[in-house]
């Protein structure tokens, strides 16, 4: 097949504006007559919000409005489930939004909400998501589950016992990964205008147009038609910016005092209000001959959702499916589990809860060979999925099964050692 565009140098789209500084980025967008909002959030990881005082605030010349929970017609929003608010009543993390100024200039909003005065009423914590899966532990979303475990994934395949029962090594481990923050090089800003037909506007960086357009909507209770998203120049997103950051806030704003509203994170507010890739803490238990053929597999995955659920549901599931790797393993048994804490909320990061496992699964591969007395890589070649191999989940693999040809190629440069060319 011949084309134009596949193994050719062709020019981005995008690359010319980007090149001389005329892409227009949402932090480059004003509108004259503008105010600047800026997020009053809890530095508290679990609590209740009892009363907000924004007399002091509104003193100040040029401040025009603060807005809290009661100012949100449908206080809640979300990827799978609506159980995050828009300002919070009830606090699940540090960096819950709880109240926004609105002011002339960013300089007076910024010092405006340094004095509106909320009282809370501090609540326990739970951090450890092993902790919170327990039965006793008070539910964090008691309206969405009962218990802090929001998703099970099991999978089964085999017996387990006639797979241990062939198993000559058997290597027992823990791996843990971290809370990873996407770090993108722009931080989150919007710019919300009611347009010439009284509808809204909101000029952002997002992943999810669509999505934000019906959350933006179900929020202020207006219909779809009257909320446009404009999508400009994405500096970075990694997943970062599938989930609603500063859209709503800046709508509401710019709804309640009929002007445009322009926001814009700093670092540490941007660090503090969007997802997280999921930290994961994984038991691996994985059985071989001696000949290095894997036989036996069982997985523990306990995921952190955090506060909210985001994408954790999806994010754990791929955890599990991708649990035994690129591998066949005739008996299998796996669980994988998304759970609520009052840690940061996690959600969609590159990799998707396949990124984690890889961890665990070859750092297993890696000691059963050094155990069995063969190299790294001949493990792999043993064991590795080919066309017609079935998965864990019992899906056979028709295509694209290239996992031979690319260990193939990099076999003659690992016998050298890893030496370069």
């Amino acid at each position: 097949m011949k084309t134009s565009v596949v193994g050719s140098r062709v020019t981005r789209e995008d690359a010319w504006g980007k090149v001389f500084g005329q892409t227009k980025f949402p932090a480059d967008v004003n509108l004259p007559g503008q105010l600047y909002a800026v997020v009053i959030r809890s530095p508290h990881p679990h609590a209740r919000v009892l009363s907000i005082n924004s007399d002091y605030a509104l003193e100040m010349a040029g401040v025009v409005a603060v807005l809290s929970a009661k100012d949100v017609p449908h206080n809640a929003h979300g990827v799978l489930f609506r159980d995050q608010p828009v300002l919070a009543e009830y606090v699940r993390m540090v960096g819950d939004p709880v109240a926004v100024v609105g002011a002339e200039t960013e300089e007076i909003a910024r010092e405006a909400a340094k004095r509106v005065q909320v009282e809370y009423e501090v609540l326990p914590t739970v951090f450890d998501p092993e902790e919170a899966m327990k039965p006793d532990v008070l539910p964090l979303h008691p309206a969405l589950r009962p218990t802090n475990v929001l998703y099970h994934m099991p999978i089964r395949r085999g017996s387990m016992e006639e797979g241990w029962a062939k198993a000559d090594v058997v290597i027992e481990k823990e791996y843990s990964t971290q809370h990873v923050d996407h770090a993108f090089l722009q931080p989150e800003a919007v710019l919300a205008y009611l347009d010439e037909r009284g509808h809204l506007v909101v000029q952002t960086a997002t992943q999810y147009a669509h999505y934000d357009r019906g959350e933006i909507a179900h929020a202020l209770g207006l219909r779809f038609s009257q909320v446009q998203v404009k999508t400009l120049a994405v500096g970075g997103a990694f997943g970062g910016r599938e989930d609603i950051s500063l859209q709503i806030i800046a709508a509401l704003m710019a709804w309640k005092t009929l002007r445009p509203v322009k926001m814009e994170n700093t670092r540490e507010e941007s660090f503090y209000s969007h997802s997280k890739r999921h930290p994961m803490r994984m038991q691996y238990k994985t059985g071989a001959t001696k000949d290095g053929k894997l036989v036996a597999m069982e997985a523990k995955i306990v995921g952190d959702s955090g506060a909210y659920a985001s994408w954790s549901i999806n994010v754990l599931r791929k955890a599990a499916v991708h649990a035994t790797g690129p591998y066949v393993i005739p008996n299998v048994s796996i669980d994988s589990y998304a759970v609520f804490t009052n840690n940061p909320f996690t959600g969609a990061m590159r990799g998707f809860g396949a990124a984690q496992t890889v961890l665990a699964y070859e750092s297993q591969m890696d000691l059963l060979a050094k155990e069995i007395g063969i190299s790294p890589l001949e493990i792999r070649l043993r064991n590795i999925f080919k066309v017609g191999s079935t998965t864990a989940t019992g899906q056979v693999l028709t295509s694209s099964v290239p996992l031979d040809q690319c260990l193939a190629k990099v076999t003659p440069y690992l016998q050298r050692g890893g030496e370069s060319e």
